[in-house]
């Protein structure tokens, strides 16, 4: 009678496992009797382990090559934008071209540029990132050889405005995939390592271009870097992948809803709320105020430290130069310091972790700036004050008077400022718009900067020509310092752009 009643209960507890698959209903005797059960659980436990592991180990992989791909197309992209600018004197030696025609050639593709950056961002939230990245670098590619079988100031600036509407396609779907494929908390860190492309493709392309030039002639230098571009954006559309689910991976950002889904759920951000968001034009406006005030030093301060405070030429170019190195470790120390804030805090609605460091770096801009103007006098080679205790050491060791080794640590200091907030506006802008719209957030902000960076061409030079080089540097100081305080103000307004899902109103 036990026996069967035993056999009763096992038999009970072998339906209820078929039937609704729960542990819970099984009872202690028929997993003593039937060990079958415990040991199917732990292989399947052990095959759904191996294939999480499988996927943080394709997730590794993936990113690794993805990234890859990208810096290196990017690098080329860059390379290809300044091609003609490295070879130019060797083109003056074939060609006979005046600063006008020069200039014309220039500021054609920079119009170019300033356009097509804008509708790629558009495009990037409407296409495949991969397809916009890898045509723009096959188009960059072939103007620049058909400019190489090119002869006419005509055919120049017209090819070279081609050469910056594909330019254009370049850096929008980077940060569109960098998005996809990185937490929040690695999205700032990778986004500054990949802009670094920039100034290795700077730092190292005049070297290149000047000695391929040298041993063959401008003509080859341009043909063989537009092959080499044609050849890497096929790689690129191969190794590229828009998103983790491309490759069989769980999407680390939940794609934007489409069709009924996004009707139905009304948490779907429409371009007409992503438009009237307050927070993406308070971006736009402190990204227009800090790249103008970063072009006004980069384009302007070597003249006025050469005809304004007396010093040479030799200094003005080092100057530039340690600009150049503080804005490379500050675009790095930017990702990485604000990735901390996001990592220990996390993205909210109201407030963004990383508006500590940018009002940082923002403030550090103009205490660099006023430094610069003030303490940097003509006809002396010491510095003044408490700094000429430290100075003095430093300038023993390096071989330069305080004057210019101060001249130097302003230089590093501000490219330090300035260079961190130019990439955390782009990052910011990026993260807080919809996914349906990071694209065109990050190509509006883009744009608005475009603006700064023109302000700090012409009408800066207006300022300077009428009221003198001091006065320009102080408008440009004011306007850093007032946009830093709205800003601060400002600080804890809604920074999650569009509509706010339900459960967070």
């Amino acid at each position: 009678m036990k026996l069967t009643e035993k056999r009763r209960s096992i038999h009970k507890a072998m339906l209820d496992w078929d039937t609704r698959g729960r542990l819970e209903n099984i009872k202690s005797p028929p997993i003593i009797s039937y060990p079958v059960k415990p040991l199917l659980l732990a292989k399947v436990s052990e095959l759904v382990q191996g294939k999480m592991a499988a996927q943080g180990q394709g997730y590794g992989y993936y990113r690794t090559v993805i990234f890859s791909a990208m810096f290196v197309g990017y690098t080329l992209y860059y390379f290809n934008r300044k091609t003609f600018s490295f070879v130019m004197p060797s083109v003056m030696q074939e060609i006979k071209l005046d600063k006008d025609d020069l200039g014309l050639i220039t500021s054609s593709q920079s119009a170019a540029y300033a356009i097509s950056k804008f509708i790629s961002g558009v495009l990037s939230d409407q296409m495949s990132a991969r397809w916009l990245f890898s045509s723009g670098l096959c188009l960059v590619g072939l103007v620049n050889v058909v400019f190489s079988w090119s002869s006419s100031v005509s055919v120049f600036a017209i090819l070279w405005f081609f050469n910056g509407l594909a330019q254009g396609l370049g850096w929008p779907p980077c940060g569109k995939v960098l998005r996809k494929w990185f937490e929040p908390s690695q999205f700032g860190t990778w986004w500054a390592v990949l802009s670094t492309s920039m100034n290795l493709a700077g730092s190292l392309g005049p070297i290149i271009a000047t000695l391929v030039a040298a041993s063959y002639s401008w003509r080859s230098t341009l043909s063989l870097s537009g092959l080499i571009c044609v050849g890497a954006s096929v790689l690129c559309l191969i190794l590229i992948k828009n998103e983790p689910s491309d490759v069989g991976l769980k999407n680390i950002e939940p794609g934007p809803k489409k069709g009924k889904q996004a009707s139905q759920s009304g948490d779907e951000t429409t371009l007409k709320e992503f438009l009237l968001s307050p927070y993406l034009w308070l971006l736009c406006a402190g990204y227009l105020v800090v790249f103008g005030v970063k072009t006004c030093c980069t384009d302007w301060g070597q003249l006025f430290l050469i005809q304004d405070k007396g010093q040479s030429a030799l200094i003005g170019s080092s100057y530039m130069s340690a600009l150049e190195v503080g804005g490379l470790v500050g675009s790095i120390a930017a990702g990485l310091l604000s990735d901390r804030a996001v990592a220990k805090m996390g993205l909210r609605n109201h407030g963004n972790p990383r508006h500590g460091l940018l009002l940082s770096m923002m403030a550090g801009m103009a205490v660099s700036l006023y430094l610069f103007r003030v303490t940097v006098t003509a006809g002396s080679s010491k510095v003044e004050g408490i700094w000429s205790f430290a100075l003095h050491p430093l300038a023993e060791m390096a071989g330069f008077t305080e004057q210019e080794v101060w001249i130097l640590i302003l230089g590093a200091v501000f490219g330090f400022s300035s260079y961190g907030p130019i990439a955390l506006f782009g990052v910011i802008a990026n993260e807080s718009a919809p996914s349906n719209f990071c694209g065109t957030s990050h190509a509006i902000v883009a744009l608005s900067a475009n603006v700064g960076g023109f302000l700090a061409g012409l009408p800066f030079s207006t300022i300077a020509k009428h009221y003198g080089w001091n006065t320009a540097f102080q408008a440009a100081e004011i306007t850093c310092l007032a946009v830093t305080i709205i800003f601060f103000l400002l600080r804890n307004i809604q920074t999650k752009m569009g509509r706010l899902p339900k459960k967070a109103d």
